[in-house]
């Protein structure tokens, strides 16, 4: 395999003392697309957005971000803000929000245009009506000219879609980009990556709690929990044969087709980041706990060839999901006399 196109090493992100991010090592190589999943608070969005410096300042945050051999922790800002939006592009989880409301769609995309690829006057609005119909937005001449306001969600994810690709990335992350559209939208901006990935040959994180999203768009997955890494590797294998309880239990909560069948939801809640249990952070809630778990925390370490787990039990048989509990049957109306 070619080398990274970006790696992260050590990855620490604290807030006011309180570990967000602890010590995620991740590598993304030219053209391929990696998906991060986990429950909300287990630090996907901000182990990008801390490799970005895109956190507020009392964020404390150590490790080394490497993008051709830079370290863009240890960059000056304007070089860090060259290479957003330019090197890597970033599709942010609200375009309601990312997007200015005052400023018309031919404002934001420009001024993108503008600073990284040096274009101007006629050259500005040229791209950016190219830039519209690439992402599939109906008479883009006239959508330019409209405000955030004016367009749907799911033309506003367009926007922010286009805006991201602007700069011709070699890197687009995309946290959580379907979240607030509907199930057919949802599709069609997926659809819609997909498409860009092949034809701009870039490389793409997809940040998502959906796995079914990420089984279908990623080569490679990297599961988070609390954190932390816990389960990584090619996205078939990982999601047929899990090497890491939390895994399953993600596998397991998702409904099927059988609507008799009750969902097995993973009970508690993640840990919070200032009171962390002893030994490994998933214990308190893993089905298949045992005393060497509340030990030392484990590493993450290679199971198999391109597959890597931080389980103190490696030998468990994870492969078949447990049995699902059958759906209470509603009682029964009782007889009106």
């Amino acid at each position: 395999m070619a080398a990274p196109l970006v790696r992260i090493e050590g990855l620490t992100v604290a807030f006011d003392g309180a570990p967000a991010v602890r010590g995620v090592d991740l590598a993304v190589h030219p053209g391929e697309a990696v998906g991060i999943v986990g429950e909300s608070g287990s630090g996907k969005s901000v182990t990008w957005l801390a490799a970005l410096r895109l956190l507020p300042a009392k964020a404390a945050v150590a490790g080394r971000v490497l993008l051709d051999g830079r370290d863009l922790l240890a960059l000056p800002l304007p070089e860090v803000e060259a290479v957003r939006g330019g090197r890597i592009g970033m599709i942010f989880q609200d375009p309601a929000s990312a997007l200015n409301p005052v400023l018309r769609i031919r404002r934001q995309l420009g001024e993108v245009l503008a600073r990284h690829r040096g274009l101007s006057g006629a050259a500005i609005a040229a791209e950016a009506r190219r830039l519209l119909d690439l992402v599939g937005i109906p008479d883009a001449a006239r959508r330019l000219d409209s405000y955030p306001h004016e367009m749907s969600g799911g033309q506003n994810q367009r926007v922010m879609i286009a805006m991201a690709i602007a700069g011709q990335p070699d890197l687009l992350v995309a946290d959580e980009p379907t979240t607030a559209l509907d199930v057919t939208i949802q599709a069609q901006i997926l659809d819609l990556l997909a498409a860009l990935r092949r034809e701009l040959g870039m490389a793409l994180v997809l940040i998502s709690h959906d796995l079914g999203v990420v089984a279908e768009t990623c080569d490679r997955v990297a599961v988070m929990y609390a954190g932390r890494v816990v389960e990584m590797g090619p996205a078939e294998p990982l999601f047929d044969a899990p090497r890491h309880p939390y895994t399953r239990g993600l596998l397991d909560a998702l409904p099927t087709l059988d609507a008799a069948e009750r969902l097995v939801a993973i009970p508690g809640v993640v840990p919070d980041p200032r009171a962390m249990p002893p030994g490994c952070a998933f214990a308190p809630r893993c089905a298949h706990a045992a005393p060497v778990c509340l030990g030392a925390e484990p590493a993450l370490r290679a199971t198999l060839p391109g597959r890597w787990s931080a389980c103190a039990r490696p030998d468990l048989d994870l492969a078949a999901p447990p049995p699902r509990p059958p759906a209470t049957p509603a009682p029964a109306a009782e007889a009106v006399a």
